[in-house]
């Protein structure tokens, strides 16, 4: 490859902007799935960040939590594995909310749009496991029919 060619490639990278954040954290309660006005399904679910590090002063175990509510436009079907207590590994991008309550008082969260989820299990999965269970059921009844078969 040439050097001007080099050089075009390098000032293309440097020039796009990555703006993809990697969250790894607990759910706080089960999905939720809404509707928009324009009936786009979205999921909305809640994270918790637990950090734990020892204070320099007196060497005291400290615990932080962080929550991150987060929401998924993606695919809705996702819902019912999103159950409290599960680790959830997510993509995407971070943003924050900032308002005034009524009392005048400041206030603020933090917003993640994920456009990837990944299950690291954990959580309490009843409705993802009666759907696994039915699912697997007629591989079960090929079993049984698979003793027969010659080869």
């Amino acid at each position: 490859m040439n050097e001007a060619k080099l050089n075009s490639c390098n000032t293309y990278f440097l020039n796009i902007k990555i703006s993809v954040m990697e969250i790894i954290g607990r759910m706080t309660a089960d999905a939720t799935v809404n509707e928009t006005k324009a009936g786009k399904k979205v999921v909305n679910f809640s994270i918790a960040i637990n950090d734990t590090y020892k204070s320099k002063e007196s060497g005291e175990l400290k615990r932080n939590v962080t929550y991150i509510n987060c929401s998924y436009w993606i695919n809705a079907g996702i819902a019912p594995y999103l159950t409290k207590g599960t680790l959830v590994e997510c993509a995407g991008r971070i943003g924050a909310d900032a308002w005034t309550n009524k009392e005048g008082e400041a206030k603020a969260r933090l917003t993640f749009n994920a456009s990837r989820i990944k299950l690291h299990g954990g959580g309490n999965n009843v409705n993802a496991e009666a759907t696994l269970a039915d699912s697997t059921a007629p591989v079960s009844a090929l079993a049984e029919v698979g003793d027969d078969l010659p080869f």
